[in-house]
């Protein structure tokens, strides 16, 4: 990539180097070029992982910029971690799509794209002048991804999403908490993260497409859809209720009960699991522990002498499968029992030779500092101009000849000349005259 000719000659090579070494490092995506018009978190979440991927991923944002660049500020103005975290490996441009000008930057560059996206509400686009149809016209090989909270048909089309709302609306937070409790939302973002993955897979095999017709297409995400479709096992559960009770339910179930009751910490597979507290007490000091038909002999065995039940794998309640299943919550206090006298680690060390599927309840500042995650590159140090030295999570992608090289996130606009003169060939003259006419600027405040 071209750089300003005002960088010192070593200074410049150091980056042309740079930019090489990662040319050659993320070539999957290689030659894919995205205009990125999404912004917050589902939209950014699936550009940043094609990034990561190695496609080039325009930001075009509105003179102001992306809204979270503002949101959750910690460091004052600076960039939030809110917009770093999702935003890495991009360029930015900014344009004014309210002017004529700034419409026909936009025009020029969809030309140049093989992919656009955007996750603004819904008609936004289409306001503009740029629906689907039109923008098929002016590039008939592009393709669009669209996120919506609902989709663009059907009766709830028109409503406003947010993460947790449709959390509440794609039958996440009615199977998320304890039956006597109220629904809960759940730790990760599977309304906004989740659905930028779910984009990205849909943008890849229309990407293919194209390759094979020559003809893009639209691609459209719903929130609540991407919900369901986490919630897959809990439909499951949601049919075989017509049948019969769900055995492996600590909570009692029945026949013809209708939704899918909140189960707490049960696994909701065909293995018991759930979390038992360990000493010392603290809020994360759990081990989430399964208990494989094919452990409960050895487990019992461990466990037992150590609580005055030396008879605890052969004892008739918990013997067999279906009778553990019955007596789940017994079996779970004597576990709870033995777990109370040993750390999460501790018990994490007992159980593991045993082959008992375990692992401890691990809180984020255990995930900052864990050797494993730091191995892994998921928990990556990255620097930036104005905040200065901070971390991001890592590629969770791991691809053998094509490893990802994570770098920060761009200044607003920061690569706004770049992009016009790298991509789109626009002559210094031309762009000093789109920036007097105020293609890349917001309107001057109108005086009270």
């Amino acid at each position: 990539r071209k750089r300003s000719h005002h960088e010192p000659e070593s200074e410049k090579r150091k980056k042309e180097i740079a930019a090489e070494v990662l040319e050659i490092r993320m070539e999957a995506l290689k030659g894919v070029r995205i205009l990125d018009m999404s912004h917050v978190q589902a939209g950014p979440t699936c550009s940043q992982l094609l990034a990561w991927l190695g496609a080039d991923v325009i930001k075009f944002e509105n003179p102001v910029g992306d809204a979270t660049r503002g949101q959750l500020r910690d460091v004052p103005n600076a960039d939030s971690l809110y917009f770093t975290m999702l935003n890495c490996n991009k360029r930015s441009i900014t344009v004014n799509m309210k002017t004529a000008e700034g419409k026909q930057v936009f025009v020029d560059l969809l030309k140049k794209c093989d992919i656009i996206m955007e996750n603004f509400g819904p008609g936004v686009l289409d306001r503009l002048g740029f629906t689907w149809e039109k923008i098929h016209e002016l590039n008939p090989k592009i393709v669009m991804g669209s996120i919506k909270g609902f989709g663009s048909s059907g009766p709830y089309a028109d409503f406003k999403a947010y993460e947790n709302v449709a959390q509440a609306m794609g039958g996440a937070m009615s199977t998320t908490g304890v039956p006597d409790g109220p629904p809960f939302v759940t730790g990760a973002q599977i309304g906004d993260s989740g659905t930028g993955l779910h984009l990205a897979i849909g943008l890849l095999a229309a990407l293919r497409q194209r390759d094979r017709t020559g003809k893009g297409q639209y691609v459209e995400v719903a929130m609540m859809d991407g919900i369901m479709n986490l919630c897959r096992v809990k439909f499951r559960d949601h049919q075989r209720l017509t049948r019969g009770g769900l055995s492996e339910f600590s909570v009692p179930t029945h026949k013809g009960m209708g939704d899918v009751p909140r189960g707490g910490n049960d696994s909701g597979g065909g293995q018991l699991g759930n979390a038992v507290r360990c000493k010392p007490g603290g809020p994360n000091d759990f081990l989430y522990v399964v208990v494989q038909e094919a452990v409960w002999d050895a487990l019992a065995n461990r466990i037992g002498p150590d609580i005055g039940m030396p008879g605890l794998a052969t004892d008739p309640k918990f013997a067999k499968i279906a009778d553990r299943r019955k007596n789940q919550n017994e079996m779970w206090e004597i576990i709870g029992e033995f777990a109370l006298k040993h750390t999460k680690r501790e018990l994490m060390a007992i159980l593991n030779p045993l082959d008992v599927p375990c692992g401890p309840v691990m809180g984020t500042e255990d995930l900052a500092n864990d050797e494993h995650v730091r191995g892994r590159q998921m928990w990556v140090e990255l620097d930036h101009p104005q905040r200065g030295k901070w971390w991001n999570v890592g590629m969770p992608i791991k691809l053998s000849d094509s490893p990802a090289d994570i770098q920060r996130s761009p200044l607003l606009g920061e690569h706004t000349e770049e992009v016009l003169k790298e991509v789109l060939g626009y002559s210094e003259e031309k762009i000093a005259q789109l920036k007097s006419a105020g293609a890349f600027s917001a309107p001057p405040k109108k005086a009270a």
